[in-house]
C-alpha cells in the first residue's frame, strides 16, 4: 500500500496568541475611546485641574536635580557641577538628622494617635443626634476654626498661654503657680497636637459624616428589630460601612508622617524649645532660604518626599491585605 505523506504547513506556535493579543488591544483601545467620547464633558470639567497640577506640581519637579549638584544661581541648573550623593551623605552623617527625625515623627505620631480618631468619634456622636438643627449648629461651630489661618490661631494661643494669659490667671486663682506653656519643651508637642485638633477636627468630621450619610438605613432598621442598641449599631453597622473611607484617610495621614507642617511649628518656635521644635521643614527653610544652601536643602526635602511616598505605598499594601481597596 503506497501512501504519499506530504508535510503540512504548520503555523508558528505564537501566531494565534499574537492575534489574540492584537484583538484584545484593539478592543481596549476602542472601549477607551468610547469612554472618552461618552464622558467628554467630564474630561472638559477636569481639564483646568489637570492643567493646574501639570504646570504647578509636576513641571517644577525637574528642579530636584539640583540636589545632586553644587547649584549656583549664576551658573544655573544646566551648568552647575554635579556632586552625586554628596549632600545626602552630609545630611545623614549630620547629628541634626536624628534630632529632626525624632521631632518630626513624635509630632506626627501624637497627631495620628489623638487627632485622627477624634473626627470619627465626633461624627458618630453627631449622627446619633435626633435634632438636625442642633446637629448643624454643632457641626458649624467645630468646623469654623478650619477657616482660620495658623497666624490667627497661634496669636490666640500666645494671648491665652503667656505668663499673663488666661490660663495662668486661672491657675493663680485656683491656688497654683504659673506654668510656662510657651517656653516649656515638655509641653511643646502636646500644645501642637491640641492646636491641630481644634483647627482641623471639624474638617475630618465633615468627611466622615458624609460617609455615614451613605450607609443603608435598612441595616439600622434590621438591627433595631433584632434588639440592637445605638452602641451596637454604631459598632457593627456604621463603622464597618465607613471602613473604606477610614482606611483611605489613614493611608494619606501616614504619608504625611515626615511632614510636620512648617507654618505652625515655625510660629510656635522660640529659643527655649528649639531642641524639640526643629523639624525637616524648618531645617530646609533655615539652610535653604536663610543660608543659601539650595542644593543641600533640596536634598533634605527630596529625602522627606521619598520617605513619604514609600510610607503611602506600604500603608496601601497593608490596607489591601486587610481586604480594602486602598488608593489604587
Amino acid at each position: 500500500m503506497n501512501m504519499n505523506l506530504k508535510p503540512t504547513a504548520l503555523s508558528p506556535p505564537n501566531h494565534t496568541a499574537e492575534k489574540a493579543k492584537e484583538r484584545t488591544a484593539a478592543i481596549r483601545k476602542s472601549s477607551l475611546w468610547n469612554r472618552i467620547k461618552r464622558d467628554k464633558y467630564l474630561y472638559v470639567l477636569a481639564l483646568p485641574m489637570l492643567v493646574f497640577f501639570l504646570l504647578f506640581k509636576y513641571v517644577p519637579m525637574w528642579g530636584v536635580i539640583i540636589a545632586f549638584q553644587n547649584y549656583s544661581p549664576i551658573e544655573g541648573v544646566l551648568h552647575s557641577p554635579w556632586v552625586g550623593f554628596e549632600h545626602f551623605q552630609r545630611f545623614f552623617s549630620n547629628d541634626d538628622f536624628w534630632l529632626l527625625l525624632r521631632n518630626t515623627m513624635a509630632m506626627n505620631i501624637l497627631n495620628l494617635m489623638f487627632f485622627f480618631p477624634l473626627p470619627i468619634v465626633i461624627s458618630l456622636l453627631l449622627n446619633e443626634l435626633s435634632s438636625n438643627k442642633y446637629r448643624r449648629i454643632v457641626q458649624s461651630i467645630i468646623y469654623l476654626p478650619h477657616f482660620l489661618s495658623w497666624v490667627i490661631i497661634i496669636g490666640i494661643c500666645f494671648l491665652m498661654m503667656s505668663s499673663d494669659g488666661v490660663f495662668n490667671k486661672l491657675l493663680v486663682m485656683a491656688g497654683f503657680a504659673k506654668f510656662d506653656f510657651l517656653t516649656n519643651p515638655n509641653a511643646f508637642w502636646g500644645i501642637l497636637t491640641v492646636q491641630s485638633i481644634w483647627k482641623e477636627a471639624g474638617w475630618g468630621t465633615i468627611i466622615f459624616l458624609a460617609a455615614i450619610a451613605g450607609v443603608d438605613t435598612q441595616l439600622y432598621e434590621a438591627a433595631r428589630m433584632d434588639g440592637a442598641g445605638r452602641l451596637r449599631q454604631a459598632w457593627h453597622i456604621t463603622l464597618p460601612s465607613i471602613r473604606g473611607v477610614i482606611y483611605i484617610l489613614l493611608i494619606l495621614r501616614i504619608g504625611h508622617l515626615m511632614d510636620a507642617g512648617f507654618e505652625q511649628v515655625f510660629l510656635m518656635m522660640n529659643g527655649a524649645v528649639a531642641e524639640v521644635a526643629e523639624v525637616f521643614d524648618t531645617y530646609v527653610y533655615r539652610n535653604g532660604i536663610r543660608q543659601g544652601q539650595f542644593s543641600y536643602s533640596t536634598a533634605v526635602g527630596l529625602f522627606k518626599s521619598v520617605v513619604g511616598l514609600l510610607l503611602v505605598i506600604g500603608a496601601n499594601r497593608l490596607a489591601k491585605r486587610a481586604g480594602e481597596d486602598g488608593l489604587y
